[in-house]
Order: C-alpha cells, then sequence, then structure tokens
C-alpha cells in the first residue's frame, strides 16, 4: 500500500463529524443515470464505480457501507468501502477502503447495519465491527462472529455467506450447495458429469444446502455452534427477514445444465428456462427439496430432478417438500432481497420486496437473462404471484449474448434513511440512489405502463424456442463445460500435468484454426503430439457423442478466448457443419 493512501485513510478514519442531509432531494441526473425507472421515479449516480460491489448497508446518516468482491488496491484487504455524501446532492464525495480483513476464494457478499455494528462477510467468516456516531471509519476492533471451519470450502460452490437478521438476536446465514446437482463432487466435480446419478442420501445436505440461525451477539462461533433452520436450499444470496410477517424470505439460484447433463430429457429451450429461481418463505425445519427436486414456475409445482429419476414431469418424492410461493425464470441469479420499510416511496411499495437479479451466465444458444431490479407486490401477507419491473437499462445493449456483454449487473440493495432505494452493481462497482418524485396520495398504476413493456426484452422474456435461438458461444457457459469435462486432464489453468496431459496454453492446436479445435472436440486425437517441446503419446475421447452443437461451440471459443487470448466467434451451425466429418 502506498504511503500516500495510507495517509488518506488515516485523514478519513479522524472525521467525526456528523452529515446532516437537507430535507429536499438531490437532483437527479438528467438520465437517471442510465436507469429505466417506473414514471415519477428518478435517480442520481452516487459513484461512477468503487470496483466489484456485491452487498451494501446504509447507515442512519447516510454514509454507505459496500462490500467488495476483492480489493485490487490492497491486494484482498480493505474489501469494505465507505461512501459519505457532504454536500447533500446525493453524490459520494468521500471514498475510503479499510478492513483489517482478508478475502480469499469464491465471490463474497454479505453487508448490513443491525444493533449499532456494521456486520460483512468473507467466504470464511462473518464479521463485526463497532460504529460511532458520526465516524467514518469505524475504530473498533474486529469481532470473529462465525468461522466455516470446512477444509474444502476454498473447492466448493456457492460458499458466499450474506447475512440476515431478526428481532430477535439471530442472525441467519446460507451455507450453499458444494455442487450444481449432488453428483459425487470427488468423481464428477461440482458441475456433474452426463446422466450422473445424484448421491441418495445427498451427504452435501450434512453441512450444506441449507440456512443456519446463530447468536447475532456472540464471538468465535462455528457451524456446530448454530442451529439448521432450514435445507433444501441450493444457493441462496438474497435472503430478508420480512417486517410483514417476521419471517425470513429467501430468493434461490436453481440447478443449472439440465441440457448439458441429460440431453435426451431437457432440450436446450429447456435448460434455458428451468428450473426456476424461487422465493421461499423459510419458517423453522421447512425442506424446499434440493437436490431432489427442483421448482418449475411454468407448472407451478415441485418436479422430481433428474439426478434421481426425474423426467421433467414426474413429481413423486417432489410432493413431500415445501412448494416456493412463486417463481421467477431460470438462471436470472437473484442476488439481493429487499422488503422496503422507507416513508420515500409510495405506499404500495411497503407491501412487497425488491430482487437483484445478477443475470444469467448459461442460456446459451438463446440470449442471457435477467440483469433487472424487479419488485413483487404482496397481497394478504404473500405474493401476487405476478412481478414488476423496476429497475431496468443496466446492460447498455439490447440482446445479452455473453454475460460480458452487460455493461452493468444489479447485485446489492439497501434503504436509506430517507427512504430512497440504493442499488449496486459488480462490474464497475456504480452505485445509484432511486427516488420518488412525484406525489405519493395520485400513484397510479398506469406509471408502471412503460416498465411493464420493458418485459419483451430478450434479456427479460421467454425466449421463442425457434426465433431467439442465437447459436452462437457463451465463454460462460464454456467455463463451466471446460471445467466439468476438461480440466480434469488438462486442468483449470489449462497447463496440463505436465506428465500424461498437454498444456493448452502455447499448444499449437489451440493456434490453429476454429475448425482444427472443433474437430479435434468432437472426433478426439491420438497418436504422439509435441506441445512445447514435449512429446506426448495418448488418447484424448471424442466428446461429439454427448456434447451438442452448441456445448461444443462453447467449449472452443472459452479454451481460445482464456488460454491463447484470441476473441474468436463460434457458432453452433460451425460446429454442426464439421460432425461426422
Amino acid at each position: 500500500m502506498s504511503r500516500s493512501l495510507l495517509l488518506l485513510l488515516l485523514a478519513f478514519s479522524h472525521c467525526k463529524s456528523s452529515v446532516v442531509h437537507p430535507p429536499a432531494l438531490p437532483i437527479p441526473d438528467p438520465d437517471n443515470g442510465g436507469l429505466l425507472l417506473p414514471d415519477s421515479f428518478a435517480a442520481v449516480t452516487v459513484t461512477q464505480g468503487i470496483g466489484p460491489a456485491r452487498h451494501l448497508a446504509v447507515n442512519g446518516n447516510g454514509d454507505i457501507y459496500v462490500k467488495l468482491a476483492y480489493n485490487e488496491q490492497l491486494e484482498g484487504r480493505g474489501g469494505t468501502v465507505v461512501l459519505r455524501d457532504k454536500n447533500g446532492d446525493g453524490k459520494a464525495d468521500v471514498v475510503a477502503y479499510f478492513g483489517d480483513y482478508e478475502d480469499e476464494g469464491g465471490l463474497p457478499a454479505g453487508m448490513n447495519i443491525y444493533k449499532g455494528y456494521l456486520y460483512f462477510s468473507t467466504v470464511k467468516y462473518v464479521l463485526r465491527t463497532k460504529l460511532s456516531p458520526g465516524q467514518l471509519i469505524p475504530d473498533a476492533p474486529t469481532d470473529t462472529i462465525i468461522t466455516d471451519t470446512d477444509t474444502a470450502l476454498f473447492k466448493h460452490w456457492h460458499s458466499a455467506k450474506p447475512l440476515a437478521f431478526d428481532h430477535d438476536g439471530h442472525i441467519y446465514v446460507p451455507f450453499g450447495a458444494p455442487t450444481d446437482a449432488a453428483q459425487d463432487i470427488n468423481t464428477a466435480g461440482p458441475a456433474g458429469m452426463p446422466g450422473g446419478k445424484g448421491l441418495d442420501p445427498a451427504p452435501d445436505l450434512q453441512k450444506h444446502g441449507g440456512i443456519w440461525q446463530f447468536d447475532a451477539d456472540k464471538k468465535g462461533q462455528t457451524q456446530d455452534d448454530g442451529e439448521l433452520y432450514a435445507t433444501g436450499i441450493r444457493s441462496a444470496l438474497g435472503l430478508a427477514w420480512s417486517p410483514l410477517d417476521h419471517t425470513l424470505y429467501v430468493a434461490m439460484n436453481g440447478m443449472d445444465n439440465f441440457h448439458n447433463r441429460y440431453p435426451n430429457l431437457f432440450s436446450a429451450w429447456q435448460a434455458a428456462v428451468l428450473p426456476s429461481e424461487p422465493l421461499l418463505k423459510v419458517t423453522p425445519h421447512s425442506n424446499f427439496g434440493w437436490p431432489y427436486a427442483y421448482y418449475d414456475h411454468m407448472q407451478g409445482k415441485n418436479i422430481l430432478s433428474p439426478a434421481y429419476g426425474g423426467d421433467g414431469k414426474i413429481t413423486a418424492r417432489a410432493d413431500s417438500f415445501d412448494v416456493p410461493l412463486m417463481g421467477f425464470p431460470g438462471h436470472w441469479a437473484p442476488m439481493d432481497l429487499l422488503f422496503y420499510e422507507g416513508n420515500q416511496f409510495p405506499e404500495r411499495y411497503k407491501n412487497g420486496c425488491f430482487v437483484a437479479f445478477h443475470g444469467s451466465t448459461d442460456r446459451a444458444p438463446y440470449p442471457q437473462a435477467g440483469y433487472i431490479v424487479c419488485f413483487v407486490p404482496f397481497e394478504k401477507g404473500k405474493p401476487t404471484g405476478k412481478w414488476e419491473v423496476f429497475a431496468d437499462g443496466f446492460t447498455g445493449t439490447d440482446t445479452v449474448f455473453n454475460t460480458s456483454d452487460a455493461r452493468y449487473r444489479p447485485m446489492g440493495l439497501a434503504t436509506g434513511p430517507d427512504g430512497a432505494l440504493y442499488i449496486a452493481e459488480s462490474n464497475k462497482g456504480r452505485i445509484w440512489r432511486v427516488m420518488y418524485i412525484g406525489d405519493k396520495q395520485t400513484f397510479n398504476r398506469g406509471q408502471l405502463t412503460a416498465m411493464e413493456a420493458r418485459k419483451l426484452r430478450t434479456y427479460i422474456k421467454t425466449p421463442d424456442p425457434l426465433l431467439d435461438m442465437v447459436g452462437k458461444a457463451s465463454e460462460m457457459h464454456g467455463w463451466m463445460l471446460y471445467n466439468s469435462y476438461c480440466a480434469t486432464c488438462h486442468q483449470r489453468d489449462g497447463k496440463g500435468d505436465n506428465n500424461r496431459y498437454p498444456a493448452l496454453a502455447g499448444s499449437p492446436y489451440l493456434a490453429g484454426t476454429r475448425e482444427q479445435l472443433i474437430s479435434i472436440v468432437l472426433n478426439g486425437l491420438k497418436g504422439k503430439i509435441v506441445v512445447n517441446g514435449k512429446t506426448f503419446d495418448g488418447v484424448m475421447p471424442a466428446h461429439g457423442a454427448f456434447l451438442d452443437d452448441q456445448a461444443v461451440a462453447s467449449i472452443v471459443a472459452y479454451i481460445k478466448n482464456r488460454f491463447n487470448h484470441e476473441e474468436t466467434t463460434v457458432t453452433a451451425e460451425m460446429v454442426k457443419q464439421l460432425r461426422g466429418k
């Protein structure tokens, strides 16, 4: 860390003055910071970018605390950011990074203010520090509340630890499933293999795939000190305690890759829209069925998972699990959930929740989808079953072919002391403050008409099975497939094992034409080859028998970009033309 940066942080840490915001709302950005919102809503850009932002919380004086995935400036340390608006214009005048902890592995999430403490989490720890009135950077020591003692933690999927609190001193923390669909991780990896069966009973559920309840004020806890509150929950990034019925709610991330693992049961279209990302009302001892079942929002019921004998229609043992309140389209990736308790928005927004969708990574050969913030209205204590587009405009493009096409990806939600809604995104760390500037008493559903029409966008609507098939390879999809089918031999870093399996990085085969590489993936390769001056004499199996055209295209696009630094377009049609030659 540079001396100038250190001195700057120290100077900020001694800033004790309280910030009093004027009663008038700040002037919105002329274009609402690029956001599209319902009529009479407006936005101001708080910051153009602070780094890979995850969850956030707003203190009573308006200071904004944000958890980063990783702080490049301080090499993993100082992963908490605080922003202060000193003149009331809605924009951050002071930005400071701090934190005496280190982020390692995965994508941490979790930031909340509870009873005067700032709680935040890494993949391994839930931490807190005492906030002092008016003080920008807390100088109290950092307490370790929970430590994840899993020795395989950094090899697992879904290890983030978002936080929710009730009114009785409890903190709720998910321990996500280490795999996608509970196949044997030692032989199939976390993604699973084609046609693979799930372990039954699933050992993942002993310490994962659920929500644990802890004492929010007790230091030095491990998972064994907590109580398993609910199970059958694959991955939960969005969770919140509802003021409506004093109950925990979760927006769950559903399973992936149905078509790649079970091509005879699920078409590419079915795998793009299923399974649902469900909204769960989580009560003590509830069980939502992962990995044995998934929720199909189009059928409106739990369905038996293919890894346990399901075919997309059978319910069987799925009937024994708790049913979600409703379901969002598949792979939208809900990242945060917020019940609005402010007074700045029209009253209807107190009866429902906001959900931030990070956007899909694995909908190819259809457009990626999500990338919005939606609102779910409640009536008589439960969702109406419908959802509204509340904030759009994050993608910056009409069609998202690859996840990297999206300019911004919604991530965190928080309510400010004046009732404004804060939205953070993870690509650049941009933050918006959303306000209502109309007459709350005259709000009407006509103000939602333009946002309802947004549902026709390619990244929001249900794709047409034929007309919306874009056919372009998805590098994110390719990454997942590579780790499932290729990394065992060529390793995740593409460097091979320096023994039986050659490196991809620097390989003349990788530097060759797309057609050559497609043919190798389809048909395999045998005999002596020389890579980086070393001779290998083995057999690479053909993958064309169990990978479809889109899957092969995605793998080729990924390894071309990742290991040969060559951005290239690969389509399913190219693979189709070469198949069998």
